[in-house]
């Protein structure tokens, strides 16, 4: 039997095989975008790492961009990079800081990616004498990715977030790679979870379940149908309404879970966990023995983050802050490092553009710390200058990160060493003071899109520094996303006026660290440790930063 059905059947053989070895959980969203599809999807598998159960997670985003790294903040909020260097959707920072593991190249696919990969493989006679269509060509590629992870046999269960709405025309082929699976699968292998929306109308004071059920019909319609339907809500849902959409969707009433908006979004998996949700999905995936789950870390970070001891300013200095997401990661490192520090982090936005010599005191003298953002491009450059000028001269703790350092080094060039020019290439290419140039490996590339210093890269640290003091260590491994460095060629002037090169990667000499020994807290960092803060393991200099931010909040007070 085995053999007719491999020989006649071959794709559910395989994907048979592949079952045993992970369980698959599809997060798809209805109504509005933005719901939270991904913080459901981190919750739920954070309660599901608490029971003992190896668990992780990936996105796939119908847009055609092959990763969002050409992306404008703007359009996408911050481009979040893995250890292997893969540039993708702000969803894997929350997958990571929910979970406390990395994520990789394959957690983050989208359209842009599998048409690239079937076109490749037509241009290179793989399907010879076939008509390569979107059914099964495509769909076979999305099913290939979606179970890339499972192969591995590193987990249990694989939680995968379909990005946009259902009913949009870019999600269909995801939509129908799921129906397909939900049919090749065994029942106890796989499940769908729906995300969707109750709204509140205040004038009639009800919630109105009919989006959902014209959601979880359209869903249906392509024929996927959710085990569970989690409702984004305002007000809490009565059993009646639960019932309600119970009855019209096709689902168990104890299956239509609440998520009421939360004042943090690390509340989330305990809101679930009190509906019940991962129990739910044990039973209809039928995993047994499970343990209790172990949440106690998680519940004294709550604790800390919700009873803070005191509370310090920091300003954000960047040129995106019309849009929250595009500094994501840094905002939830604060989260983190207030959460240490029993400390609530205000963060103040600062557009950069608007900041001069004339207003900066004005801007910036009520703060207890400031960090100055990444970015690309030359527009709000000058502000940001002027911003770490006064944070220099003023013992006001500072923090700046990739393009943030690139400008303190800018700052003390023009005003410590006398070179008025001093500048960086990618805003001045004929600067006589290139103090900030291309990486000689970057000069020669045209392609923008994953062609930067991607990844994870490491760090030799001098003892006896600041960063040495925060890591407490002398090598570590950070992520990077950047063409341009500090330039070698002057680092001796540097370093003989006060700009100290505490940290350099050790194969290529890049230097990663820069920071003042004479003041309170200054360093910069060329590459981006936000995107390894967790809530279980703060960013250190971050949890250092807000630390000197609390000591100088102290001394000021006490003026």
């Amino acid at each position: 039997m085995l053999i007719f059905i491999f020989l006649f059947f071959p794709s559910l053989y395989l994907n048979t095989k592949i079952m045993i070895m992970a369980k698959y959980i599809f997060v798809t969203g209805g109504v509005t975008s933005s719901l939270g599809k991904g913080i459901i999807a981190a919750s739920l598998a954070k309660l599901l790492q608490a029971r003992g159960l190896r668990v992780t997670i990936q996105k796939f985003d119908p847009y055609i961009n092959v990763d969002p790294g050409t992306l404008n903040p703007y359009e996408h909020g911050e481009c979040f990079v893995t250890d292997d260097g893969a540039e993708t959707d702000l969803d894997l920072g929350h997958y990571e800081r929910f979970l406390n593991t990395p994520t990789s190249q394959a957690s983050n696919v989208t359209t842009g990616r599998i048409y690239q990969t079937v076109i490749n493989k037509e241009r290179e006679g793989a399907y010879l004498g076939k008509t390569v269509q979107v059914i099964p060509h495509i769909t076979d590629e999305i099913k290939r990715r979606m179970l890339l992870l499972g192969k591995e046999g590193k987990y249990d269960i694989i939680i995968t977030e379909l990005g946009g709405t259902v009913g949009d025309i870019e999600s269909l082929p995801f939509v129908e790679a799921v129906r397909q699976l939900q049919w090749e699968m065994p029942e106890e292998d796989c499940m769908v979870v729906h995300l969707t929306l109750i709204p509140y109308l205040s004038a009639a004071k009800e919630l109105k379940t009919k989006p959902t059920q014209h959601s979880v019909r359209l869903l249906s319609q392509e024929g996927v149908h959710p085990d569970v339907i989690v409702c984004r809500t305002e007000q809490p849902l009565n059993n009646e309404l639960k019932k309600k959409i119970a009855l019209f969707c096709n689902v168990k009433p104890n299956a239509v879970i609440e998520a009421m908006d939360a004042s943090s979004i690390y509340e989330v998996p305990l809101m679930m966990l009190q509906e019940g949700l991962d129990i739910i999905v044990l039973k209809k995936l039928q995993i047994n023995g499970y343990a209790a789950p172990e949440l106690t870390k998680w519940r004294e970070f709550l604790d800390k983050l919700k009873y803070p001891k005191t509370k310090v300013t920091i300003g954000l200095i960047g040129k995106y802050i019309e849009l929250q997401d595009a500094y994501k990661s840094i905002l939830e490192s604060f989260v983190h490092a207030g959460a240490m520090n029993e400390c609530k982090v205000k963060v103040v936005d600062v557009h950069s553009e608007t900041i001069t010599e004339d207003n900066v005191a004005e801007k910036l003298s009520k703060l207890d710390g400031l960090l100055v953002a990444p970015g690309f491009g030359n527009r709000g450059v000058e502000g940001k200058i002027t911003a770490v000028k006064y944070a220099r001269e003023n013992n006001l703790p500072f923090f700046g990160i990739c393009l943030g350092m690139q400008m303190a080094v800018i700052e003390f060039g023009r005003n410590v060493l006398g070179w008025a020019d001093a500048n960086s290439t990618e805003m001045v290419k004929d600067t006589t003071h290139p103090v900030i140039d291309l990486m000689d490996e970057q000069k020669d590339i045209t392609a923008k899109g994953g062609t930067m210093r991607l990844g994870a890269y490491p760090c030799h640290i001098k003892e006896g520094t600041l960063a040495h003091s925060i890591y407490e260590a002398t090598d570590i491994s950070e992520r990077h996303r950047h063409r341009w460095e500090f330039n070698n060629k002057y680092i001796a002037d540097f370093e003989k006026a006060g700009l100290i090169p505490s940290g350099k990667n050790p194969a290529s000499g890049l230097v990663e660290i820069v920071e003042l020994p004479n003041h309170p807290f200054f360093i910069g960092v060329q590459y981006h440790p936000e995107l390894k803060s967790t809530v279980e393991n703060p960013q250190p200099i971050f949890v250092h930063f807000v630390k000197a931010a609390k000591e100088n909040k102290k001394k000021r007070d006490a003026v």
